[in-house]
């Protein structure tokens, strides 16, 4: 499959959002998910095998130092975008794959919120970035069974934007220890902090879009 055949079919799953007119940065993104999808088919592995070893990944997260899990989530981030790929590339693409990997990213996320909680996060702020970050999908999700046509709006708290909070807090928290012992606490919870202001923020932005979408 070539690069222009697998955005169009990337689209297609994606609500219509088109990679090669996306920004630089998300454009390589998919470009890496692509290239990296069309090896692991290649091999004959499996949308779900990869989607089940970035769950894998993720699960290690609270119980390693914060260094070692900045590492197992940037794994876990490359498993997340090759799943998808290899469907694609391979056509096994399907709605159950498409639940379990939404599923799968949600229980990640809950992972690396364990994480910021066991480095010293306080337990309620946690919650509440777990809380805010699966009521954006939930609201995407319900908007799309409502009758909303693509992604309606692309927020600033969308998955990327956790996955790179998830490795910056993790990253930064466990080089602060090292530096001083009790800063990796400062840190972790700011970057929850973080994740909570983006989450609220994006879930504004996607509410608005899909008022827009469903009412106007």
């Amino acid at each position: 499959m070539t690069w222009e055949q697998y955005a169009v079919a990337w689209s297609a799953l994606h609500g219509g959002f088109d990679p090669r007119a996306a920004s630089p940065v998300v454009r390589g993104w998919v470009r890496l998910a692509y290239r990296g999808g069309s090896v692991l088919a290649r091999l004959g592995a499996g949308p779900s095998t990869v989607t089940t070893a970035g769950l894998l990944l993720c699960a290690g997260v609270p119980f390693v130092p914060l260094l070692a899990g900045a590492a197992l989530v940037l794994l876990a981030s490359f498993a997340d975008a090759f799943d998808g790929a290899v469907a694609v590339i391979s056509g096994r693409a399907s709605r159950f794959g498409f639940v379990y990997d939404s599923v799968a990213d949600r229980l990640g996320e809950l992972a690396w919120l364990a994480a910021f909680w066991t480095a010293g996060a306080p337990g309620w702020l946690v919650v509440a970035g777990l809380v805010v970050s699966w009521l954006h999908e939930y609201v995407r999700a319900r908007a799309a069974a409502g009758g909303m046509s693509g992604l309606g709006a692309v927020t600033v708290g969308e998955r990327p934007t956790r996955v790179s909070v998830a490795i910056s807090g993790l990253l930064v928290g466990g080089l602060a220890g090292l530096v001083h012992p009790g800063w990796d606490r400062t840190v972790v919870v700011i970057a929850v902090i973080v994740w909570v202001a983006l989450g609220v923020i994006g879930l504004v932005q996607l509410v608005a879009a899909v008022r827009r979408a469903l009412i106007d």
